[in-house]
Formats: structure tokens, C-alpha cells, sequence
């Protein structure tokens, strides 16, 4: 299980990462296409939808946290009670479509605002959280070790991932 030092740090470098790659786009490296769907039949993703789901992931992994704190047998509530790992995930590829297509038309800099809110409840639920808390195992969960601060320092990794995925879409299309 990740300490809480190790989360925060983790949160912190992915976070001003993620940002300083963004501030380094241009206008069309933000608005045109640089990844595919996941989602079957799903529309590609400019650089800025990326920050529409980050932020809406973002807020799904508090809910799922607050959920296995309050103590529920099923927190993830993705995919339906039982769902398998497979069923999972293209519920998750659903919701994730769903999210940036509703948000496709959203300016930069409310999307930028949408995730440090998100990212401020995050450091906000890091604080409260115990540390035997954060050991404690999420029912479900195939992020990281499966324990509340697995997830947490997950949404790190997550942050990452999506910077080096618009990097290469866009190197792609360079």
C-alpha cells in the first residue's frame, strides 16, 4: 500500500506534469484529434477531452472511496453488481465517452478549472482518510493493490498516462 507521503507526491508531479504539457500546446494541438476511442464506434479525442475525463475519473474514484468508507459491499457501481473485469472496463469506455462528448465544446480554461477542483477534493479526501484507512481493501478494485490509497495514487498514474497518449496521438499526426 502506498504511504500518504508517496501518494501526495505521486498526485503533485503527475498534476504539474500534466499541466505544464498542456500550457506547451497549441490551439489545434488541443482541439484536433489525436486519439481513438476506446469505446467502440466512439468519436477520436482531442488533447482537451483528455482533461474532460481525467477530471470525471477523477470524481468516480472519490465516489468509490467514500463508498468503501461508508462501508458498501460493491463501491464501484461501474458496470453493474458482479460485472467482470471485461464487463467493467466497457462500462467505464461507455461513461468515458459519454463524459467528453458532453463536453466537447467546453473551453480550456474551465476544463483546467474542472480538474484542479476535482484535484483539490482528492488532496482534500487524502487528508481525511486514516492511514489504516488507506489500507484498506475496495471491494473490486482493479487499480494498483486494491486499497483506497491504491487508488488514490492511481489517479497519478492515470494523469500520466493520458500526457503520454496525447503526446504520441499528436507526434502521430505531426
Amino acid at each position: 500500500m502506498p504511504t500518504r507521503t508517496a501518494i501526495a507526491g505521486k498526485l503533485a508531479k503527475e498534476r504539474a506534469a500534466l499541466l505544464d504539457h498542456y500550457r506547451g500546446l497549441s490551439d489545434a494541438q488541443l482541439t484536433d484529434p489525436c486519439t481513438e476511442s476506446e469505446h467502440e464506434g466512439g468519436r477520436p479525442w482531442a488533447a482537451k477531452d483528455h482533461l474532460a475525463h481525467i477530471a470525471n475519473i477523477e470524481r468516480t474514484f472519490q465516489g468509490i472511496i467514500e463508498r468503501t468508507l461508508t462501508g458498501a459491499r460493491s463501491p464501484i457501481e461501474i458496470g453493474g453488481k458482479g460485472a467482470s473485469r471485461d464487463e467493467l472496463i466497457a462500462a467505464v469506455h461507455r461513461m468515458n465517452e459519454a463524459h467528453v462528448d458532453a463536453n466537447r465544446s467546453t473551453a480550456l480554461d474551465a476544463l483546467l478549472a474542472d480538474i484542479a477542483a476535482a484535484r483539490t477534493d482528492t488532496l482534500a479526501l487524502l487528508d481525511r482518510v486514516s492511514d489504516d484507512d488507506l489500507a484498506r481493501p475496495v471491494p473490486g478494485a482493479p487499480w494498483a493493490d486494491g486499497t483506497i490509497g491504491g487508488v488514490l495514487i492511481t489517479l497519478g498514474y492515470h494523469d500520466q498516462q493520458h500526457m503520454t497518449w496525447v503526446a504520441e496521438g499528436l507526434a502521430s499526426r505531426a
